[in-house]
């Protein structure tokens, strides 16, 4: 199957380096869209140890400036991964390496009970010694909101 091609559930794989080198500049999918309730922000506050009003005090947050408790900017970037498997496969690689994050933002907040998606493109791929270093751009989108929730660049080494 070539890059172009998706494959029955929608997840475009990409068979080998000339695969992904051959989708440089393009969308590679569009995630599922994913509700953010509360359990899932409370979750994350108790893993993290961030239990900021405005993420976990639902009554004292209804009366802030967002009007409902908010997911953290973290948990949203946390959610990337959920996203890129949604997205894109890779075959013929051994090893898909995390090898980090550039330019993350966080336009705008993920009120509880909004629902996101990741829209994933490859942006770039270049031929390392050790590897394909691959840089994807994921924006992740609120449903009905005119901002992205957050925007970053996702670097893997694939090896």
């Amino acid at each position: 199957m070539s890059s172009r091609e998706s494959s029955s559930d929608g997840i475009k794989t990409f068979s080998g380096p000339h695969d992904v080198l051959a989708a440089v500049g393009t969308i590679v999918g569009t995630s599922g869209w994913v509700e953010v309730d509360q359990d899932r922000v409370n979750l994350f506050a108790d893993a993290t140890g961030d239990h900021q009003w405005i993420h976990v005090d639902v009554e004292r947050a209804a009366q802030g400036p967002f009007g409902a408790t908010i997911a953290h900017g973290y948990l949203t970037l946390s959610m990337i991964p959920l996203f890129l498997e949604e997205t894109y496969a890779l075959k013929g690689f051994g090893s898909v390496l995390n090898y980090g994050l550039e330019s993350v933002r966080f336009p705008h907040p993920v009120t509880v009970g909004s629902r996101v998606r990741g829209v994933v493109s490859l942006e770039d791929a270049q031929q390392l010694a050790t590897g394909l270093r691959v840089v994807l751009s994921v924006v992740v989108e609120v449903d009905d909101a005119p901002k992205p929730a957050c925007v970053a660049k996702v670097l893997h080494l694939l090896v």
